[in-house]
Protein backbone atom coordinates (compact mmCIF):
# COMPACT_ATOMS: atom_id res chain seq x y z
CA UNK A 1 0.00 0.00 0.00
CA UNK A 2 0.90 3.74 -0.84
CA UNK A 3 1.14 5.87 2.76
CA UNK A 4 -1.34 7.59 1.06
CA UNK A 5 -3.70 4.82 1.65
CA UNK A 6 -2.30 3.54 4.97
CA UNK A 7 -3.50 6.97 5.64
CA UNK A 8 -6.68 6.95 4.99
CA UNK A 9 -6.83 2.76 6.69
CA UNK A 10 -5.43 3.73 9.87
CA UNK A 11 -7.48 5.62 12.90
CA UNK A 12 -5.45 7.95 13.98
CA UNK A 13 -6.82 8.34 18.10
CA UNK A 14 -6.30 7.88 21.25
CA UNK A 15 -8.59 7.19 23.90
CA UNK A 16 -8.12 10.32 25.97
CA UNK A 17 -9.43 12.58 22.92
CA UNK A 18 -12.07 10.25 21.94
CA UNK A 19 -13.40 10.76 25.63
CA UNK A 20 -12.72 14.15 25.19
CA UNK A 21 -15.12 14.95 22.07
CA UNK A 22 -18.52 15.14 24.31
CA UNK A 23 -20.16 13.79 27.72
CA UNK A 24 -23.55 13.30 27.36
CA UNK A 25 -25.80 13.28 30.40
CA UNK A 26 -29.14 10.90 30.98
CA UNK A 27 -31.73 12.04 33.49
CA UNK A 28 -34.52 10.31 34.50
CA UNK A 29 -37.83 12.47 34.38
CA UNK A 30 -41.06 10.49 35.62
CA UNK A 31 -43.88 11.77 34.16
CA UNK A 32 -47.18 11.05 35.74
CA UNK A 33 -50.16 10.05 34.35
CA UNK A 34 -53.28 8.99 35.44
CA UNK A 35 -52.75 6.48 38.56
CA UNK A 36 -49.44 4.77 37.63
CA UNK A 37 -46.14 5.73 35.67
CA UNK A 38 -47.14 5.42 32.22
CA UNK A 39 -43.83 6.80 30.47
CA UNK A 40 -40.31 7.69 31.46
CA UNK A 41 -38.96 10.69 30.01
CA UNK A 42 -35.04 11.66 29.76
CA UNK A 43 -33.07 14.99 29.57
CA UNK A 44 -30.37 14.32 27.62
CA UNK A 45 -27.07 17.35 28.51
CA UNK A 46 -24.98 17.29 25.68
CA UNK A 47 -21.44 19.09 27.29
CA UNK A 48 -20.62 19.35 23.40
CA UNK A 49 -23.30 21.59 22.45
CA UNK A 50 -24.55 23.27 25.84
CA UNK A 51 -27.88 21.87 25.22
CA UNK A 52 -30.72 19.72 26.96
CA UNK A 53 -33.08 18.08 24.54
CA UNK A 54 -35.93 15.68 26.17
CA UNK A 55 -36.24 11.96 24.60
CA UNK A 56 -38.17 9.19 25.30
CA UNK A 57 -37.25 5.65 24.87
CA UNK A 58 -38.92 5.93 21.33
CA UNK A 59 -37.02 8.47 20.13
CA UNK A 60 -33.74 6.40 20.92
CA UNK A 61 -35.30 3.46 19.46
CA UNK A 62 -35.45 5.40 16.42
CA UNK A 63 -32.95 7.01 16.49
CA UNK A 64 -30.66 3.57 16.92
CA UNK A 65 -33.05 1.80 14.28
CA UNK A 66 -31.24 5.01 11.55
CA UNK A 67 -27.78 4.95 13.01
CA UNK A 68 -27.82 1.04 12.24
CA UNK A 69 -29.27 1.56 8.86
CA UNK A 70 -26.74 4.67 7.73
CA UNK A 71 -23.42 2.73 9.84
CA UNK A 72 -24.19 -0.47 8.81
CA UNK A 73 -20.72 -1.51 8.22
CA UNK A 74 -19.35 -0.13 11.81
CA UNK A 75 -20.34 -0.49 15.69
CA UNK A 76 -23.59 0.53 16.68
CA UNK A 77 -24.45 -0.21 20.49
CA UNK A 78 -27.17 -2.17 21.40
CA UNK A 79 -29.99 -0.74 23.66
CA UNK A 80 -31.41 -2.14 26.43
CA UNK A 81 -35.16 -3.62 26.11
CA UNK A 82 -37.93 -1.59 26.39
CA UNK A 83 -39.73 -3.45 29.29
CA UNK A 84 -39.10 -5.86 31.71
CA UNK A 85 -40.11 -9.78 31.36
CA UNK A 86 -43.45 -10.54 32.42
CA UNK A 87 -44.29 -12.30 35.50
CA UNK A 88 -41.27 -10.22 37.38
CA UNK A 89 -42.55 -7.08 38.14
CA UNK A 90 -42.60 -5.07 41.41
CA UNK A 91 -42.36 -1.51 42.20
CA UNK A 92 -38.72 -2.04 43.42
CA UNK A 93 -37.86 -4.30 40.44
CA UNK A 94 -39.56 -1.27 38.35
CA UNK A 95 -37.26 1.04 40.22
CA UNK A 96 -34.52 -1.19 39.45
CA UNK A 97 -35.01 -1.57 35.51
CA UNK A 98 -35.81 1.64 34.97
CA UNK A 99 -32.02 3.53 36.73
CA UNK A 100 -30.45 0.25 34.75
CA UNK A 101 -31.83 1.13 31.52
CA UNK A 102 -31.46 4.94 32.15
CA UNK A 103 -27.63 4.35 32.61
CA UNK A 104 -27.72 1.75 29.65
CA UNK A 105 -29.01 4.45 27.75
CA UNK A 106 -26.46 6.14 29.08
CA UNK A 107 -23.73 4.32 27.66
CA UNK A 108 -25.32 4.25 24.33
CA UNK A 109 -25.56 7.52 23.43
CA UNK A 110 -21.81 8.01 25.22
CA UNK A 111 -19.96 5.86 22.94
CA UNK A 112 -21.94 6.98 19.78
CA UNK A 113 -21.29 10.75 20.60
CA UNK A 114 -17.42 9.82 21.05
CA UNK A 115 -17.06 7.68 18.26
CA UNK A 116 -14.80 8.78 15.60
CA UNK A 117 -17.00 8.86 12.39
CA UNK A 118 -20.56 8.91 14.14
CA UNK A 119 -19.87 11.75 16.63
CA UNK A 120 -19.43 14.32 13.39
CA UNK A 121 -22.65 12.96 11.54
CA UNK A 122 -25.94 15.01 11.16
CA UNK A 123 -27.73 11.95 12.59
CA UNK A 124 -26.30 12.57 16.32
CA UNK A 125 -26.14 16.22 15.95
CA UNK A 126 -30.20 16.49 15.22
CA UNK A 127 -30.97 13.60 18.12
CA UNK A 128 -28.58 15.68 20.87
CA UNK A 129 -29.90 19.62 19.41
CA UNK A 130 -33.22 19.09 18.40
CA UNK A 131 -35.81 20.75 20.35
CA UNK A 132 -38.92 20.26 17.90
CA UNK A 133 -41.73 18.29 18.72
CA UNK A 134 -41.25 15.19 16.37
CA UNK A 135 -37.51 14.16 16.64
CA UNK A 136 -38.39 10.82 15.16
CA UNK A 137 -39.32 12.40 12.05
CA UNK A 138 -36.54 14.74 12.02
CA UNK A 139 -34.15 11.58 12.23
CA UNK A 140 -35.54 9.42 9.51
CA UNK A 141 -36.06 12.67 7.13
CA UNK A 142 -32.22 13.64 7.77
CA UNK A 143 -31.27 9.91 6.89
CA UNK A 144 -32.98 9.99 3.86
CA UNK A 145 -31.53 13.11 2.51
CA UNK A 146 -28.02 11.67 3.17
CA UNK A 147 -28.50 7.46 3.12
CA UNK A 148 -26.04 5.00 4.31
CA UNK A 149 -22.23 5.79 5.20
CA UNK A 150 -21.63 3.67 1.57
CA UNK A 151 -23.29 6.25 -1.34
CA UNK A 152 -21.74 8.89 0.87
CA UNK A 153 -17.63 7.81 1.67
CA UNK A 154 -15.73 9.59 -0.93
CA UNK A 155 -13.65 5.87 -0.96
CA UNK A 156 -16.45 4.06 -0.43
CA UNK A 157 -15.88 2.29 -4.22
CA UNK A 158 -12.03 2.19 -3.82
CA UNK A 159 -11.67 0.45 -0.33
CA UNK A 160 -10.31 -2.58 -2.20
CA UNK A 161 -7.15 -0.56 -2.96
CA UNK A 162 -6.89 0.12 0.44
CA UNK A 163 -6.84 -3.15 2.16
CA UNK A 164 -3.99 -5.20 2.86
CA UNK A 165 -3.45 -8.30 1.09
CA UNK A 166 -3.73 -10.04 4.32
CA UNK A 167 -6.70 -8.25 5.51
CA UNK A 168 -8.66 -11.91 6.08
CA UNK A 169 -5.89 -13.54 8.51
CA UNK A 170 -5.37 -10.41 9.97
CA UNK A 171 -9.59 -10.02 10.61
CA UNK A 172 -9.47 -13.73 11.93
CA UNK A 173 -6.43 -12.64 14.50
CA UNK A 174 -8.01 -9.55 15.98
CA UNK A 175 -11.52 -11.34 16.33
CA UNK A 176 -10.12 -14.32 17.96
CA UNK A 177 -8.11 -12.06 20.09
CA UNK A 178 -10.98 -9.41 21.20
CA UNK A 179 -13.48 -12.30 22.01
CA UNK A 180 -10.92 -13.77 24.52
CA UNK A 181 -10.79 -10.09 25.93
CA UNK A 182 -14.57 -9.88 25.89
CA UNK A 183 -14.94 -12.79 27.73
CA UNK A 184 -12.27 -11.68 30.52
CA UNK A 185 -14.00 -8.41 31.02
CA UNK A 186 -17.33 -10.38 31.56
CA UNK A 187 -15.71 -11.64 34.68
CA UNK A 188 -14.13 -8.85 35.75
CA UNK A 189 -17.70 -7.10 35.68
CA UNK A 190 -19.47 -9.95 37.18
CA UNK A 191 -16.65 -9.62 39.96
CA UNK A 192 -16.63 -6.25 40.35
CA UNK A 193 -20.61 -6.35 40.90
CA UNK A 194 -20.49 -8.61 43.54
CA UNK A 195 -18.02 -6.80 45.23
CA UNK A 196 -20.14 -3.47 45.00
CA UNK A 197 -23.16 -5.90 46.36
CA UNK A 198 -21.35 -7.10 49.25
CA UNK A 199 -20.65 -3.30 50.32
CA UNK A 200 -24.66 -2.93 50.08
CA UNK A 201 -24.62 -6.18 52.26
CA UNK A 202 -22.44 -4.95 54.54
CA UNK A 203 -23.80 -1.44 54.78
CA UNK A 204 -27.29 -3.38 55.97
CA UNK A 205 -25.31 -5.50 58.31
CA UNK A 206 -24.10 -2.57 60.18
CA UNK A 207 -27.26 -0.59 60.08
CA UNK A 208 -28.94 -3.92 61.89
CA UNK A 209 -26.10 -4.56 64.57
CA UNK A 210 -26.17 -1.49 65.71
CA UNK A 211 -30.33 -1.27 65.88
CA UNK A 212 -29.68 -4.50 68.11
CA UNK A 213 -27.20 -3.14 70.26
CA UNK A 214 -29.80 0.17 70.62
CA UNK A 215 -32.31 -2.47 71.08
CA UNK A 216 -30.41 -3.99 73.69
CA UNK A 217 -29.52 -0.96 75.96
CA UNK A 218 -33.50 0.12 75.78
CA UNK A 219 -34.56 -2.48 77.66
CA UNK A 220 -35.32 -1.39 81.34
CA UNK A 221 -36.43 -4.77 82.92
CA UNK A 222 -35.16 -5.17 86.04
CA UNK A 223 -32.25 -7.47 86.88
CA UNK A 224 -32.61 -10.32 89.37
CA UNK A 225 -31.36 -9.49 93.19
CA UNK A 226 -28.41 -12.15 93.21
CA UNK A 227 -27.15 -10.16 89.68
CA UNK A 228 -27.86 -6.94 90.78
CA UNK A 229 -25.03 -6.11 93.43
CA UNK A 230 -22.18 -8.01 91.31
CA UNK A 231 -23.24 -7.23 87.42
CA UNK A 232 -22.05 -4.44 85.76
CA UNK A 233 -24.40 -5.09 82.79
CA UNK A 234 -27.20 -2.29 84.12
CA UNK A 235 -24.74 0.12 83.49
CA UNK A 236 -23.26 -1.72 80.49
CA UNK A 237 -26.40 -1.46 78.77
CA UNK A 238 -27.07 2.09 79.21
CA UNK A 239 -24.41 2.48 77.02
CA UNK A 240 -25.53 0.66 73.72
CA UNK A 241 -27.60 2.17 72.93
CA UNK A 242 -25.11 5.45 72.02
CA UNK A 243 -23.57 3.25 70.12
CA UNK A 244 -26.14 2.48 67.56
CA UNK A 245 -25.04 6.25 65.73
CA UNK A 246 -21.77 4.50 64.83
CA UNK A 247 -22.88 1.64 63.34
CA UNK A 248 -25.20 4.04 61.40
CA UNK A 249 -22.51 5.89 59.96
CA UNK A 250 -20.39 3.11 59.44
CA UNK A 251 -23.58 1.84 57.71
CA UNK A 252 -23.46 5.28 55.57
CA UNK A 253 -20.16 5.04 54.62
CA UNK A 254 -20.68 0.97 53.42
CA UNK A 255 -23.35 2.45 51.37
CA UNK A 256 -21.33 5.27 49.83
CA UNK A 257 -18.71 2.81 49.06
CA UNK A 258 -21.46 0.58 47.42
CA UNK A 259 -22.26 3.27 45.29
CA UNK A 260 -18.88 3.93 44.30
CA UNK A 261 -17.99 0.33 43.05
CA UNK A 262 -21.36 0.70 40.90
CA UNK A 263 -20.43 3.77 39.57
CA UNK A 264 -17.25 4.12 39.25
CA UNK A 265 -15.65 0.68 38.30
CA UNK A 266 -18.68 -1.12 37.22
CA UNK A 267 -20.24 1.49 34.63
CA UNK A 268 -16.53 1.46 33.08
CA UNK A 269 -16.50 -2.37 32.73
CA UNK A 270 -19.80 -2.19 31.46
CA UNK A 271 -18.87 0.81 28.63
CA UNK A 272 -16.14 -1.03 27.24
CA UNK A 273 -18.69 -4.15 27.33
CA UNK A 274 -20.95 -2.59 25.20
CA UNK A 275 -18.40 -1.71 22.68
CA UNK A 276 -16.95 -5.22 22.91
CA UNK A 277 -20.72 -6.68 22.21
CA UNK A 278 -21.75 -3.93 19.07
CA UNK A 279 -18.10 -5.54 17.46
CA UNK A 280 -19.17 -8.82 17.73
CA UNK A 281 -22.32 -8.25 16.20
CA UNK A 282 -20.88 -6.17 13.71
CA UNK A 283 -18.69 -9.25 12.92
CA UNK A 284 -21.75 -10.88 12.91
CA UNK A 285 -23.96 -8.89 10.44
CA UNK A 286 -20.58 -8.88 7.97
CA UNK A 287 -21.17 -12.83 7.88
CA UNK A 288 -24.77 -13.11 7.56
CA UNK A 289 -25.35 -9.50 5.47
CA UNK A 290 -22.94 -8.47 3.13
CA UNK A 291 -20.77 -12.00 2.63
CA UNK A 292 -24.11 -14.31 2.97
CA UNK A 293 -25.97 -11.79 0.26
CA UNK A 294 -23.24 -11.78 -1.79
CA UNK A 295 -22.61 -15.59 -2.41
CA UNK A 296 -26.77 -15.65 -3.11
CA UNK A 297 -26.05 -13.11 -5.92
CA UNK A 298 -23.74 -15.45 -7.48
CA UNK A 299 -25.77 -18.42 -7.43
CA UNK A 300 -28.83 -16.64 -8.67
CA UNK A 301 -26.41 -15.24 -11.27
CA UNK A 302 -25.02 -18.70 -12.09
CA UNK A 303 -28.82 -20.43 -12.81
CA UNK A 304 -29.12 -17.12 -14.96
CA UNK A 305 -26.26 -17.79 -16.70
CA UNK A 306 -27.03 -21.63 -17.27
CA UNK A 307 -30.85 -20.21 -18.46
CA UNK A 308 -29.25 -18.53 -20.66
CA UNK A 309 -26.65 -21.11 -22.45
CA UNK A 310 -29.65 -23.18 -22.67
CA UNK A 311 -31.65 -20.86 -24.67
CA UNK A 312 -28.99 -20.51 -27.08
CA UNK A 313 -28.79 -24.44 -27.65
CA UNK A 314 -32.99 -24.50 -27.52
CA UNK A 315 -34.39 -21.92 -30.13
CA UNK A 316 -36.80 -19.55 -28.16
CA UNK A 317 -38.70 -16.48 -29.09
CA UNK A 318 -36.10 -13.39 -29.13
CA UNK A 319 -38.38 -11.51 -26.62
CA UNK A 320 -37.58 -13.92 -24.05
CA UNK A 321 -34.04 -13.83 -24.77
CA UNK A 322 -33.74 -9.97 -24.83
CA UNK A 323 -35.10 -10.06 -21.50
CA UNK A 324 -32.75 -12.72 -20.10
CA UNK A 325 -30.09 -10.88 -21.26
CA UNK A 326 -31.03 -7.59 -19.80
CA UNK A 327 -31.62 -9.85 -16.59
CA UNK A 328 -28.49 -10.99 -16.65
CA UNK A 329 -26.48 -7.69 -16.65
CA UNK A 330 -28.75 -5.85 -13.84
CA UNK A 331 -27.41 -9.02 -12.03
CA UNK A 332 -24.17 -8.37 -12.92
CA UNK A 333 -24.15 -4.59 -11.72
CA UNK A 334 -25.87 -5.71 -8.89
CA UNK A 335 -22.96 -8.40 -8.17
CA UNK A 336 -20.27 -5.56 -8.40
CA UNK A 337 -21.95 -3.82 -6.30
CA UNK A 338 -22.10 -5.95 -3.73
CA UNK A 339 -18.57 -6.64 -4.11
CA UNK A 340 -17.72 -3.19 -3.62
CA UNK A 341 -20.16 -3.05 -0.58
CA UNK A 342 -18.16 -6.32 0.32
CA UNK A 343 -14.39 -4.49 0.33
CA UNK A 344 -15.85 -1.26 1.59
CA UNK A 345 -17.68 -3.46 4.84
CA UNK A 346 -14.12 -5.09 5.49
CA UNK A 347 -12.04 -1.43 5.31
CA UNK A 348 -14.93 -0.12 8.05
CA UNK A 349 -14.19 -3.59 10.27
CA UNK A 350 -10.63 -2.81 10.19
CA UNK A 351 -11.49 0.42 11.23
CA UNK A 352 -13.57 -0.74 14.10
CA UNK A 353 -10.89 -3.27 15.40
CA UNK A 354 -8.34 -0.54 15.59
CA UNK A 355 -11.31 1.03 17.66
CA UNK A 356 -11.59 -1.46 19.87
CA UNK A 357 -7.70 -1.55 20.84
CA UNK A 358 -7.82 2.51 21.21
CA UNK A 359 -10.23 1.40 24.05
CA UNK A 360 -8.40 -0.84 25.11
CA UNK A 361 -6.48 2.15 27.78
CA UNK A 362 -9.56 1.95 29.61
CA UNK A 363 -8.13 -0.64 31.99
CA UNK A 364 -6.01 1.45 33.73
CA UNK A 365 -9.02 3.87 34.33
CA UNK A 366 -11.04 1.13 35.55
CA UNK A 367 -8.28 0.11 37.99
CA UNK A 368 -7.83 3.86 39.14
CA UNK A 369 -11.10 3.85 39.36
CA UNK A 370 -11.41 0.70 41.58
CA UNK A 371 -8.32 1.24 43.85
CA UNK A 372 -9.28 4.88 44.63
CA UNK A 373 -12.59 3.68 45.97
CA UNK A 374 -11.03 1.07 48.16
CA UNK A 375 -8.60 3.50 49.60
CA UNK A 376 -11.56 5.58 50.26
CA UNK A 377 -14.14 3.57 51.19
CA UNK A 378 -11.46 1.48 54.14
CA UNK A 379 -9.57 5.33 54.90
CA UNK A 380 -13.45 6.74 55.59
CA UNK A 381 -14.59 3.43 57.68
CA UNK A 382 -11.15 3.39 59.15
CA UNK A 383 -11.42 6.92 60.56
CA UNK A 384 -15.31 5.81 61.85
CA UNK A 385 -13.56 2.81 63.57
CA UNK A 386 -11.02 4.47 65.24
CA UNK A 387 -12.85 7.06 66.90
CA UNK A 388 -15.15 4.35 68.12
CA UNK A 389 -12.63 2.19 70.21
CA UNK A 390 -11.30 4.86 72.97
CA UNK A 391 -15.36 5.34 72.97
CA UNK A 392 -15.26 1.58 74.42
CA UNK A 393 -12.85 2.61 76.74
CA UNK A 394 -14.62 5.19 78.09
CA UNK A 395 -17.68 3.50 78.50
CA UNK A 396 -17.12 0.38 79.91
CA UNK A 397 -13.89 0.87 81.11
CA UNK A 398 -10.05 -0.76 81.16
CA UNK A 399 -9.52 -2.09 77.16
CA UNK A 400 -12.55 -4.69 77.32
CA UNK A 401 -10.75 -6.84 74.70
CA UNK A 402 -9.75 -4.10 72.93
CA UNK A 403 -5.75 -4.03 71.53
CA UNK A 404 -4.00 -0.99 72.33
CA UNK A 405 -3.28 1.05 69.74
CA UNK A 406 0.59 1.32 68.84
Amino acid sequence: MQPAQEDALTVFQTLDKLLARDTVQVELIPEKKGLFLKHVEYQVTSQRYKISVYRRYSDFDVFHEVLLQRFAYRVVPALPPKRMLKGVLTSVSEREFIEGRRRALSRFINLVARHPFFSEDELVKTFLTFSGSDVQTKLRDTYKKTGDEFMTNRIATLAKEYLPADIQSQFSTSRELIRNIHNSFNKLRDRAEKMAERSKENATDLLMFGRELSTLGSDSSSLPTFASSQSTWGALRKSLKSLSVEFAVLSDKAAQQGRREEDDVVEKLNVFLDLLQSYRDLCERHEKGVLHEHQRALHKYGMMKRQMMSATVQPKEQASVEQLESRIVQQENAIQTMELRNYFSLFCLHQETQLIFIYLPITSHILGAFVNSQVQGHREMGEVWSELQPKLGCLFGGNNGLKPTL
